[in-house]
């Protein structure tokens, strides 16, 4: 199998998760060369308080705004592995779909939501975190774990480093001051999630929270993560 190579890849458990966990970082990478692939766990189709609108036509909506969104922010591309919003669990099917990918893609660099965030949190967080964790250490590194995909051409792949957003315990900020107005822009392609925030107040509260993040730092403006080096 062709493996397709990305210094960098986002498991994102819905559509926009990855627009504001990470999105103004990601233009950073872009900017620098790297290359960057999206994987999206689930469709979203529970991601709305409009009872008029059909499930089926929402997790297209979101699709494509994802896209819309990953294009702005000069994604290379989008994987959808179309899991019912709601509906992921922690099984060896899934985790071995992630392993996949990063064989495939071969990424120095996870980035993905903290499953150690405690009491209010999306389910669907937790387990994309706790698979992807899985995936990374020791399923996607070790020679004898799926040999199938061995087989396929996948051959093992260490990961160097892993960024965790929506962390209570933030140990890296990255500085998106520059890059700010593009997360914005990304964030407004979600029009299915954001279209009735006024953009005044969706912009100052994204510029509140990233502020707070950047307190003590040099920059205005940062977004805030869990680093986890993998050195083994």
């Amino acid at each position: 199998m062709k493996k397709k190579l990305a210094q960098v890849m986002v498991v994102t458990p819905h559509p926009d998760d990855a627009e504001y966990g990470v999105a103004g970082t990601v233009v950073r990478w872009v900017n620098q060369g790297k290359e960057v692939a999206y994987v999206v766990c689930t469709n979203g189709d529970k991601g709305t308080s409009d009872a008029r609108v059909k499930p089926e036509e929402l997790a297209k909506t979101r699709e494509e705004e994802q896209i819309a969104a990953a294009n702005l922010l000069g994604v290379r591309e989008v994987i959808f592995l179309r899991h019912p919003d709601q509906g992921l669990e922690d099984t060896p099917e899934f985790r071995k779909e992630i392993v996949r990918l990063i064989r495939m893609y071969r990424p120095e660099t996870v980035v993905t939501a903290d499953p150690y965030r405690r009491y209010i949190w999306h389910r669907d967080h937790r387990i994309t975190g706790q698979v992807t964790l899985d995936a990374i250490f020791p399923y996607a590194r070790d020679v004898f774990s799926y040999p199938d995909l061995t087989k396929e051409g996948l051959d093992p792949h260490k990961v160097k480093e892993v960024l965790l957003w929506g962390t209570e315990d933030v140990n890296y900020r990255s500085d998106i001051t520059e890059t700010f107005d593009v997360k914005l822009s990304a964030l407004q392609c979600h029009k299915s999630q954001v279209g009735h925030i006024p953009l005044q107040e969706l912009e100052g509260r994204l510029r509140e929270r990233h502020s707070s993040l950047a307190q003590g730092e040099e920059y205005a403006l940062a977004e805030g993560f869990h680093r986890v080096e993998i050195l083994w």
